[in-house]
């Protein structure tokens, strides 16, 4: 009589996880927009970057330069958010919609009186744009408290202070927008340690 002996086949390793390379554009798109718009600014003439805002860049003679820049950087957001997971996916995707629509419907300058594409600006775009960005660092406390909750505390005051101050918008803006483009390049570079991470276990 013949006893065979059956023995399990070991499970198949799982492949090591590639490192996700849709992560680089978010840390590649703040330090582009932030650049283009500083050149922009300095050497724009008549522009006064503390009264007026990043989004005036946009006006008259030159402004293409600043539309690009928005819809480079809303598509480089959309590419981003692909390469994450969850909330975190949506929100930033909605900042990526906010930053292609801002780019598309060019904004009012301060003080004149509003059109149509102006409202469209701030109001279908820019701020469902700010306010994802905001709740996104909200939603990542959880993760890191300490970063992400000064970042969102920073983010939420600035805001205000922003729309608040006619005499400084452009000051209070372009320190708002620098505390968010950072906290989305410091978001890309863990998550994709956090990826590098997970293949090498």
């Amino acid at each position: 009589m013949t006893t065979q002996t059956l023995v399990g086949a070991a499970p198949a390793a799982r492949p090591p996880e590639r490192p996700n390379r849709l992560l680089l554009a978010g840390l590649v798109a703040g330090p582009l927009f932030t650049v283009v718009y500083l050149l922009e600014g300095a050497f724009r003439t008549g522009y006064h970057p503390v009264r007026q805002t990043v989004s005036e860049l946009a006006l008259g003679p030159g402004g293409w330069v600043q539309v690009v820049n928005f819809l480079v950087a809303g598509v480089l957001m959309l590419v981003f958010a692909a390469g994450l997971r969850g909330a975190r996916r949506v929100l930033i995707a909605i900042w990526g919609i906010g930053l292609l629509g801002a780019g598309v419907f060019v904004t009012d300058r301060v003080g004149d009186p509003p059109t149509w594409h102006g409202q469209l600006h701030d109001l279908a775009f820019s701020l469902p744009g700010f306010a994802a960005l905001a709740a996104v660092m909200i939603v990542d406390v959880r993760r890191r408290p300490l970063f992400s909750g000064l970042s969102a505390a920073a983010f939420i005051t600035l805001f205000f202070v922003t729309n608040a101050s006619a005499a400084h918008m452009g000051l209070f803006q372009r320190l708002l927008i620098t505390v968010g483009w950072l906290w989305l390049a410091v978001l890309a570079v863990r998550s994709g340690s956090a990826t590098a991470a997970r293949s090498s276990r």
